[in-house]
């Protein structure tokens, strides 16, 4: 992921913007990356699980808060009692250990509070990102000036001692993913998200069209809407879409150090920092919430690559699979060749 986002970051000193393509050829470009697509699909079905996570559970019949002390083992600590950490038709997951809770309820209803935090997070990223670097890269030098300097100072910021200090001295009635998407979205993201719209404000202002829009006396509110934005689309879409993995990953980060969403509220990264203590006698406690970050990132990175591949076909994918590389070999092998050039004929009066 992070090699994805240090080649949105490159792309931003490129001087020469492609045009963001239509609706159908994006398509058509993401279509033929077989990986994207899979990677759509997966998060897709992670969203659709999320925003049905009341339905799920009423399904299972039961909630992520409920205790059931009868179905663990005190006498061994509180260790789920049967196989599979107590895996029933009543419990499709088994439970937590020493609580009982549900862990099929808990972790759809994590992925409600990761996905939630992380979009909320991105969404105010990419707005702050966009309106710093574009204003940066049309005002004149004293206003760029104070805008770098600023972006710079929180570009340097480290998010983790800064959420943990941020965190600590926000009441505790605060909403904790409300106050967790926001650190994540004013602390970091953004920073890097107005530098790359800068550079690239700094390369389009001066193409053709952006200048004559200038010099015809439209106002700089008008020109960065009208000429300005439709070319940054491509750079910001590819680059949001690979902010969320990383606001997934801070935000587990935060939950895992116990400064982030606290219980009752499900969250994956609260769950690992529970299960570090119990990967041995309930090993699930910790596979369950690991392996759903671990297929969320990864789904999301591999669909961020995608989608910039697809905005940019100059830009070759760095998550390239072998049955990409197997195909084109093979497309290279089958092409037609090209009919040898005959020699003209002598006349026969030479």
């Amino acid at each position: 992921m992070s090699e994805a986002l240090a080649a949105v970051g490159t792309a931003g000193t490129d001087t020469t913007v492609p045009a963001a393509p239509g609706a159908r050829q994006f398509w058509r470009r993401l279509r033929a990356q077989r990986a994207a697509l899979v990677a759509a699909v997966v998060v897709a079905l992670l969203f659709l699980v999320a925003l049905a996570a009341p339905l799920l559970t009423a399904l299972e019949g039961q909630d992520p808060t409920t205790y059931h002390p009868a179905l663990i083992d005190s006498a061994r600590g509180g260790v789920p009692i049967g196989s599979f950490g107590g895996a029933s038709a009543d419990h499709w997951l088994g439970v937590e250990p020493q609580t009982g809770r549900d862990m099929f309820a808990r972790l759809v209803y994590g992925a409600r509070v990761s996905l939630g935090v992380s979009l909320a997070a991105m969404l105010v990223q990419v707005v702050l990102g966009v309106a710093v670097g574009v204003a940066a890269g049309l005002g004149n030098r004293w206003v760029d000036l104070v805008l770098s300097r600023i972006t710079d100072i929180f570009v340097s910021l480290p998010l983790m001692i800064m959420a943990l200090a941020l965190l600590a001295v926000v009441p505790d009635s605060f909403p904790r993913p409300v106050l967790v998407a926001l650190i994540l979205s004013l602390v970091a993201g953004w920073s890097t998200m107005a530098k790359m719209v800068r550079a690239q404000t700094l390369a389009l202002k001066n193409l053709d069209y952006v200048s004559a829009s200038r010099l015809s006396g439209w106002s700089t509110w008008r020109t960065a809407v009208r000429e300005l934005l439709p070319g940054l689309a491509a750079p910001v879409i590819t680059y949001a879409a690979l902010m969320v993995p990383a606001n997934i990953s801070a935000e587990a980060a935060l939950s895992f150090l116990g400064v982030g969403v606290k219980p009752p509220t499900p969250s994956w990264g609260q769950m690992l920092t529970s299960a570090d203590v119990w990967y041995q006698a309930a090993p699930q406690y910790l596979l369950l919430p690991a392996l759903a970050l671990f297929v969320t990132v990864f789904a999301m990175t591999v669909l961020g690559d995608g989608v910039r591949v697809a905005l940019d076909p100059r830009a070759a994918s760095r998550l390239r699979v072998g049955t990409g590389r197997k195909r084109e070999a093979r497309a290279q092998t089958t092409a037609p060749a090209t009919a040898p050039q005959t020699a003209p004929k002598k006349e026969e009066g030479a």
